[in-house]
């Protein structure tokens, strides 16, 4: 395998560092082992087009593995419990300013991984929404909860930026 340039782990992790303050998350402050981790990200990228979680065992197939392309669908009860996501590359505030450090976590990862992914809406699915009064499906994001109203989900969430495959239908 190709080993990552330094520029382009560099680029990602100041991209990364951008994208994370402006949403409202932490990265973890040891920069040595927060690159490591993006390091594993690029890899994954590389070797699979996504770029899954480098602390869990990919599949290589997108569909199966859309819980732990980061951020995966366990960061947000992952901080809100522990203070850190599985892998630690996000951390709450107190961990990010050392005044607390990261604990173990445990995997919340159904063993086998995640359940299949469902098929499109049926006509009987939509026209229960019709009869609700409702005029569009809604669409969550499973990454940070999201929640909107139309045709399809977005292309990418306004909140946290991933792709509209991370989204569930809702209702």
């Amino acid at each position: 395998m190709n080993e990552i340039p330094e520029q382009r782990l560099q680029d990602n992790f100041e991209k990364l560092r951008e994208e994370t303050s402006e949403a409202g998350y932490f990265l973890n402050p040891d920069e040595e082992f927060t690159k490591d981790l993006i390091l594993g990200l690029l890899r994954n990228q590389d070797r699979y087009g996504y770029q899954a979680c480098p602390c869990r065992l990919a599949s290589g197939n997108r569909e199966l593995d859309l819980d732990i392309i980061c951020p995966c669908d366990y960061r947000d009860p992952d901080l809100a419990e522990f203070g850190a996501c599985y892998c630690a590359l996000y951390v709450i505030e107190d961990i990010a300013k050392g005044k607390r450090v990261p604990q173990a976590i445990p995997e919340r990862r159904p063993a086998g991984g995640p359940i299949a992914p469902k098929g499109k809406p049926h006509d009987e699915d939509l026209e229960q929404l019709r009869i609700a009064g409702l005029p569009f499906p809604v669409w969550r994001c499973k990454v940070c909860g999201y929640l909107c109203a139309r045709p399809q989900p977005p292309e990418k969430c306004p909140v946290c930026k991933v792709s509209k495959d991370r989204f569930e239908r809702f209702i």
